[in-house]
């Protein structure tokens, strides 16, 4: 049985667009950067993904909230996006094993959301106009006050965020006595820590802003950089840390926000895409295998790849087949390289996951 609300609720657009419908999750109002994913199943681990700190997401899908949620099946601590939007929201869930209703967890976790709304109409304007900011409310119905609560909310661009998602003490993860192995926290989803764990390191996870020194005195074999939110143009600090890790000769891989410091590292500029992309089953070809991936992705920024192309120390090494955008990169000279996608693929797909097999194979 779906789950019935009988508050209305609002969605605002930046641009002015509006939709009505109800509310589901937290009675309240929250704006952001309104995005859509395109994934058939997977919600807690996109809702619960770092990455998304500061977004409204949008599940293209038409049916949310049918499998619940559980504890297993969560990439953080809790949910890092600022709302949802949804067609047809279900408060039922029909798997046993689950812990309790999407309805419940978005309330304990005091995310707003609205449903009952058209959202292809929504991802298709969207998808035309680029991504904006927007605002949910189920207390604030009237659009001129509306708007004055969506004028304070700041643009992603240009927005250091890593920092509000990072951990604030170190800690370690995976066996003593494997590769040692320190991960730059600036949002990581526990699945790569999970990879990495699994395949024999023993990880060291520092907060963002840690100095390169101060990871030093532990000794690693190696470097990882990991995803996370925010405009990387801004993050001086992680380019800086990405330099220096760069310049110690130690291997190096980078994931999504992480490929985008190790490209700002070696003189490659970023941007803000119209969209980005966000899903599971965007197609990425490897130009060193000539081999096709199917890949899970989440990602608002890219690098430019005319950059790339005047570099003499960086090659792409994968692009998107959708629109020809960099997603994958190493450097020449150096044990150092990353993806634009997320090999760890929760939830997705798993033809990338010999992306951690390479990087022991570099280390080694």
């Amino acid at each position: 049985m779906k789950y019935i609300n009988k508050t209305d609720a609002v969605l605002l657009l930046e641009d002015g667009t509006v939709f009505r419908g109800k509310s589901i999750g937290f009675h309240g109002t929250r704006g952001g950067e309104i995005c859509f994913n395109t994934g058939m199943t997977g919600y807690q681990e996109v809702y619960t993904d770092p990455s998304y700190y500061g977004q409204i997401m949008v599940n293209t899908n038409a049916h949310i909230g049918n499998y619940g949620t559980m504890i297993d099946e969560t990439e953080s601590g809790s949910p890092k996006i600022f709302g949802v939007v949804i067609n047809s929201f279900s408060e039922n869930f029909s798997r046993f094993t689950a812990d309790g209703s999407l309805q419940s967890y978005l309330e304990q976790h005091q995310i707003p959301g609205i449903c009952d709304v058209d959202t292809r109409s929504i991802v298709r304007h969207i998808r035309d106009k680029g991504t904006m900011n927007c605002i949910i409310s189920s207390e604030i119905h009237d659009i001129s006050e509306l708007q004055k609560h969506l004028d304070e909310v700041p643009s992603m661009e240009g927005l250091e965020l890593s920092s509000k998602v990072s951990v604030t003490e170190p800690y370690e993860i995976g066996e003593p006595g494997g590769i040692k192995l320190v991960v730059m926290d600036y949002g990581i989803k526990t699945s790569i820590l999970n990879q990495l764990a699994g395949r024999g390191f023993h990880c060291k996870v520092y907060p963002a802003k840690t100095k390169f020194e101060e990871t030093e005195k532990w000794e690693p074999n190696a470097y990882f950089l990991s995803n996370g939110p925010g405009d990387p143009a801004v993050m001086d600090y992680a380019i800086e840390t990405a330099k220096q890790i760069i310049d110690s000769d130690k291997p190096l891989f980078g994931i999504c926000l992480g490929h985008q410091l190790i490209a700002k590292a070696n003189g490659i500029g970023t941007y803000k895409m119209h969209n980005g992309h966000r899903g599971l089953n965007q197609p990425v070809k490897n130009l060193l295998t000539g081999k096709g991936e199917i890949t899970s992705q989440n990602h608002g920024f890219s690098v430019v790849s005319e950059d790339v192309d005047k570099s003499e120390l960086v090659e792409i090494t994968h692009i998107n087949l959708n629109d020809n955008t960099v997603e994958g990169l190493k450097m020449r000279n150096k044990k150092v390289f990353s993806v634009q996608y997320h090999p760890e693929s929760s939830p997705g797909p798993h033809d990338s996951r010999y992306l951690f097999d390479q990087f022991i194979s570099l280390i080694n």
